[in-house]
Parts: C-alpha cells; structure tokens; sequence
C-alpha cells in the first residue's frame, strides 16, 4: 500500500508540475525587454520531491514534466533546451542537497543558475556561437531572483506538508 501511495503522489507532482507549466504560459515576460525569463513554478515540485523523496524520483518527475510540456506546448527544441538545463540543475541540487551546507532557497538558486548555464551550453552549440554566452549574466541574475523565490515556495511547502507521509 506504501508503494501505491507514494506513486500516486509522485503522478500527482507531475501533473502540478504540468499545470505549473501551463500557468507559466499564460503569464506575462517577467521582463518584457529580456526574452526567456520564467519564473521556474514547477520546480517548486521538484526540489519538494528532491527533498522528500529522493533524486531519483525527483528526476522521474522532472522528465515526465519536460516531455508533457514539450508535446503539449512546445517543441524538440524547447525540449532540449529544457532538458539541458533541468539535468544541470537537478544534478547541482542533488549534490548541494546531499551536502547539506545550504537551505532549500540556497540550493534553489544554485538549480535556478545552473538551469541557465545549460540552456546557454546548448544555445552555443545550437547556434555555433559563442556570443549567445554574453546573455549569461542577465540569465544568472534572473536564476538568483527566481530560485531564491521557488525555494522560498518549497520550503513553504514542505513546512505545510511534514506531517503527511508517503
């Protein structure tokens, strides 16, 4: 019965993940001047399955997110981008995390700039130009801002769900 109860919930995370995307869709740029800036509100789920579940699930999770998205409301491309920078972030979380010298904000923004620095990786190779690595501080920043936000948001909601177990 555990098993089903956690798998449940995991399917449950993946589809708050996706409706999180959806959301993130109908929102306007954060910066209107400054293309590619998302707030990252799925993540929210991941780094509250990263912590209390375990990498493994929280990459499941993030893998199931990123293929409904890129079917749903994208592309191959937006979904290689998108996968570059969830496997950057995910692995940079699940160390800092496994680390435990940060809180869920600190290892939040380290995911939110790692997640920029793939996507500009595969922006240079896509491209074949290094110059797209120019962006790179404008995306770093947004990362910070941004990561610090959903980390905020994870923890908030794993303060709320403590007592529930699965």
């Amino acid at each position: 019965m555990k098993n089903t109860k956690r798998m449940t919930f995991l399917g449950l995370a993946a589809a708050v993940c996706l409706v999180l995307s959806f959301v993130e869709t109908l929102l306007p740029p954060l910066i209107a001047a400054v293309p590619g800036i998302k707030l990252g509100l799925p993540n929210i789920m991941i780094i509250f399955v990263l912590y209390r579940f375990s990498v493994s699930e929280a990459a499941i999770v993030s893998l199931v997110r990123l293929l409904a998205v890129a079917l749903l409301f994208g592309s191959a491309m937006t979904f290689m981008y998108s996968l570059a920078g969830a496997v950057l972030s995910l692995a940079v979380m699940a160390i800092l995390r496994r680390l435990n010298v940060f809180s869920k904000v600190g290892v939040s923004v380290a995911g939110g700039v790692c997640h920029n620095v793939g996507q500009i990786l595969v922006a240079i190779a896509v491209l074949a130009t290094r110059e797209i690595g120019y962006y790179f501080p404008v995306l770093a920043v947004s990362g910070i801002v941004t990561g610090a936000f959903v980390g905020l948001c994870a923890a908030e909601l794993s303060k709320r769900t403590e007592k529930i177990k699965f």
